[in-house]
């Protein structure tokens, strides 16, 4: 019988003391899914891959890996390996042993695991370094020697903690294509815990959005992106407006609205934001400008370079911010309102 989950969370909650750190969190996650957890310091994203894992303990609720409820289970016995954000390798250990250390500790014969490992380091595109020292490895390369460690027990569930964090920019681009491709290629489910909302959209099948311990909104990441659930995952996704209206509160994407001269008559009521050029950024393919209302509202537009260059801007410029009646996404008026999760 195929499981109809990967993973299932079912109410669980994390206490310490008198503090929450989760709150209730109900999530369904299919199989083979790359779920990526996200929020500001200490939503709880953390402690809930924790205790998918089995290093924290659950206060109340259950988790279920496969349809298995593995609430009770130490995690060894779960089906699961978690790659740490320190990477943790044994300094005095190769590459190969140090991705062959799990198998050790399992009692698989030498020559059985440093074969595998051998292959696990070749899947990862580090098989021509098998006999160096982490020390002697760049960042990018301990990684990938971490990550073949936890796979190389063929999990069906990997747990990633903020794996890209410690990576410079260009690298954690390469890194997290490489994330996705192995994810594919294996076709088992990544939970992944970061930060980042620029890589949970470019890495994530589910997008789970964490605030003070609860999941606010959890759906494919162009969903949360287009149509955030509220005020607060629309200014933490970024690229949004969110703004107060005679109409209410709205979102509106910041590459979808416009500079024009404050009295221009063509926008008027809720497409239109007057006020003064607050700020003016340049970003290479595009240019950010700030507007500050009177009433203290500040917005932007994401202008391509070659549109802003055209018309520019200048600080303290009287302008109007516009954009079309159709670009605009209505919050509720309740900032606490829960997405759905799947």
């Amino acid at each position: 019988m195929v499981a109809r989950n990967d993973v299932e969370l079912i109410a669980v909650t994390k206490r310490y003391g008198q503090a929450i750190a989760v709150d209730a969190v109900s999530l369904a996650i299919p199989p083979a899914s790359y779920c990526c957890l996200l929020g500001p310091s200490g939503c709880g994203k953390t402690s809930t891959l924790r205790m998918i894992a089995g290093h924290e303990t659950v206060t109340s609720g259950d988790i279920l890996l496969a349809d298995k409820n593995v609430t009770e289970l130490p995690p060894a016995q779960r089906g699961t390996a978690m790659m740490f954000q320190s990477y943790a390798l044994f300094p005095h250990l190769t590459a190969q042993e140090n991705v062959a250390f799990g198998l050790r500790m399992r009692g698989v014969g030498k020559a059985e695991r440093l074969a595998k490992a051998q292959r696990f380091l070749e899947l990862v595109q580090l098989g021509h370094l098998a006999s160096r020292l982490p020390a002697q490895l760049s960042g990018g390369q301990q990684q990938r020697v971490a990550l073949a460690r936890a796979l190389i027990t063929e999990p069906r569930v990997l747990l990633l903690d903020e794996p890209l964090s410690a990576l410079d920019p260009f690298l954690r681009v390469h890194m997290r294509e490489e994330l996705k491709r192995l994810q594919r290629e294996l076709g088992i489910t990544f939970i992944h815990v970061t930060h980042g909302q620029e890589e949970a959209m470019a890495l994530s099948d589910i997008a789970v959005v964490m605030d003070h311990g609860r999941i606010v909104q959890a759906a494919p990441p162009r969903e949360v992106f287009e149509k955030p659930a509220n005020a607060f995952i629309a200014r933490f996704i970024g690229g949004h407006n969110v703004l107060r209206t005679p109409a209410g509160a709205i979102a509106v994407r910041s590459d979808r609205c416009r500079i024009t001269p404050a009295t221009d008559p063509a926008f008027a009521g809720d497409s239109r934001l007057p006020g003064k050029v607050a700020a003016v950024e340049y970003q290479g393919s595009g240019v950010r400008v700030s507007v500050m209302s009177d009433d203290g509202q500040q917005a932007e537009a994401l202008l391509p370079d070659i549109v802003f260059h055209a018309d520019p801007v200048s600080l303290g410029q009287p302008v109007s911010l516009v954009w079309d009646a159709t670009e605009i996404h209505h919050l509720p008026d309740n900032p606490n309102a829960k997405g759905i999760a799947p």
